[in-house]
């Protein structure tokens, strides 16, 4: 008999992890590098001077960079969608009228075969 040596993967269906950012804040990363990037080329186009760019993109790279990995650390890989659809979600529903239960029906009926 041969004696195969199998890997074993024990990182399957692990998110992606860069640094310390998970999931979809790796991509929020990338978005807020490739907005500097313009943001910083828009104002040396029109020229605001190389210092006064650089300052404004590491000022909002700093204040983006720390704003990210917070939410990264506060909220983990799905907890920030969970969050904001809980803000959606209506802490109470009213009814004004019976009309909708005393109309409704509840009709049981079995299928069998």
């Amino acid at each position: 008999m041969n004696n195969s040596i199998y890997t074993i993967n024990k990182g399957i269906n692990k998110s992606i992890e860069f640094r310390g950012l998970r999931a979809q804040y790796i991509w929020y990363f990338a978005g807020l590098v490739m907005g500097l990037l313009i943001v910083f080329a828009t104002l040396y186009i029109l020229g605001a001077g190389t210092i006064i760019g650089i300052s404004v993109t590491g000022s909002g790279a700093t204040y983006g960079s720390l704003k990210i990995f917070g939410l990264s650390r506060k909220y983990g890989k799905h907890g920030l969608m969970k969050a904001a659809a809980k803000k959606r979600l209506p802490r109470v529903l009213k009814s004004y009228s019976r009309r909708f239960f005393q109309q409704f029906t509840f009709n049981h009926q079995r299928h069998e075969k």
